[in-house]
């Protein structure tokens, strides 16, 4: 049986929209701040926002530019600079950077030349970069991972807020009345995929996982639940910890999430430049996987493994489906999750009910990523595309697994499938968590 044909012109207006959307976001973040803020690392955790730039249009000009389009190379001698695995973050401000304008204008011209290539490019059949605009889409996925990388930039920089956004919208009236857990019924799913065309490597390929019944959070654990553990002691107590989270937390001084402190009975947080009372309502966010693993333990339960994370979000018990999102298969919608940077924080728990699961789980997309009790491995038959460098290399028990998103995220890099990885001590992503316990155990 062949498959249908692509309608190559959706896929091309999708890539054409993928592709304006990151460079508008890409501007929105370096055009907020002056040059010596560009240049400047504010953190030795991150890059300078200069080198996220013109990294952005060299990614850009190695795949699309030259490899997609044959075009010869407008660049090649900042190669070298800009691979992002030869000169680890704290090394590239001492590298002789584009300066700002120069930078600008490299991705700017790289893009221009991008858009020729995807107007003329076959997107069905031939090479497996271009078939369904895979290339394009790649591209696209990468310039908002770098935005959200910048976004976590402007969070650790000093100084005036140079970002803002409107609130998310109140929790709808039914949030404080919703279950604190959902079961979901033992049994196979299909777990990753092999048909969503722009889906990454180690999305790759859609396999069947038998997952025990288990309960999990109808929402991500909340501030003021946090709360509840650091005022119980949780930061003082070896019991709730992994040893090495312990000794961590031992040796750092961590007593609360990243950017949290404590002003008389009132915990404060800072957010982009502004110190606010922290939201009891919010999703707690910048704590690493010892942190959630430990308010885990301490709550009696557990972090929910990958499969049973994904299971969670995608499977319809009443069809057997999987499904791309919670809600379906459509692309989100401002009702569906909190993605895009448009309000620049988590909404309230319990938001987004459009947004719900099949069995009424809210928030798996979109908000904070959540942790995963899971190392970072590759699915069976996993093959590497289009470079071992994406995924392989981090492959191992040093990465945990996050899932779901952050309102730092744009839909383009965040499906149901969506895997994201880091080591379990950052705390400067925007990160967050939900609980889990077996269904037998009470």
């Amino acid at each position: 049986m062949t498959a249908p044909p692509l309608d190559t012109e959706a896929l091309r207006r999708r890539a054409l929209d993928a592709l304006l959307a990151a460079r508008d976001r890409t501007r929105a973040l370096t055009t907020c701040v002056d040059d010596r803020e560009l240049t400047a690392q504010h953190s030795p955790l991150m890059s300078p926002l200069v080198w996220d730039l013109a990294h952005i249009g060299n990614q850009e000009e190695q795949w699309l530019l030259r490899t997609v389009g044959g075009r010869e190379a407008l660049r090649p001698d900042i190669d070298p600079i800009y691979d992002a695995f030869e000169h680890p973050r704290a090394e590239r401000p001492s590298l002789p950077l584009l300066p700002p304008a120069e930078a600008h204008g490299y991705a700017a011209d790289v893009r221009g030349r991008v858009l020729d290539i995807l107007e003329h490019s076959p997107l069905e059949g031939g090479s497996r970069l271009t078939h369904a605009g895979f290339a394009f889409g790649m591209i696209a996925q990468h310039e908002q991972q770098h935005d959200e990388t910048m976004l976590i930039t402007h969070q650790l920089r000093h100084g005036p807020a140079a970002l803002t956004a409107p609130a998310p919208p109140p929790a709808p009236a039914d949030a404080a009345l919703l279950p604190a857990e959902v079961l979901i019924p033992g049994g196979p799913f299909t777990m990753g995929t092999s048909t969503e065309p722009w889906a990454l490597d180690n999305e790759r390929p859609g396999h069947v996982r038998d997952v025990a019944a288990y309960f999990i959070d109808t929402v991500p654990v909340g501030n003021g639940a946090y709360t509840h553990f650091i005022e119980d002691g949780g930061y003082d107590d070896p019991r709730w910890w992994a040893d090495a989270g312990w000794a961590h937390i031992r040796e750092h001084g961590v007593t609360a999430p990243l950017f949290w402190r404590r002003e008389g009975d009132l915990w404060l947080h800072r957010r982009f430049g502004v110190t606010e009372p922290v939201p009891p309502d919010e999703p707690v966010l910048h704590v690493s996987w010892y942190e959630a693993d430990a308010y885990a333990r301490w709550a009696g339960r557990r972090l929910p493994t990958e499969a049973e994370w994904e299971k969670a979000a995608r499977h319809d018990p009443v069809t057997g489906r999987s499904l791309r999102y919670p809600w379906g298969d459509a692309d989100p919608g401002p009702g569906h999750a909190n993605l895009g940077q448009r309000h620049l924080r988590p909404a309230p728990v319990g938001s987004y009910p459009e947004g719900a699961s099949p069995l009424g789980v809210r928030q798996l997309i979109g908000d904070v990523w959540e942790w995963t009790a899971s190392d970072f491995l590759p699915y069976p038959g996993f093959a590497a595309f289009p470079y071992k460098e994406y995924s392989e290399v981090f492959f191992g028990p040093e990465c945990k697994v996050l899932r779901g998103g952050s309102f730092a995220v744009d839909q383009v890099a965040c499906r149901g499938t969506f895997r994201n990885w880091d080591y379990p001590i950052r705390r400067q992503i925007f990160s967050g968590f939900r609980t889990a316990r077996d269904a037998q155990v009470r």
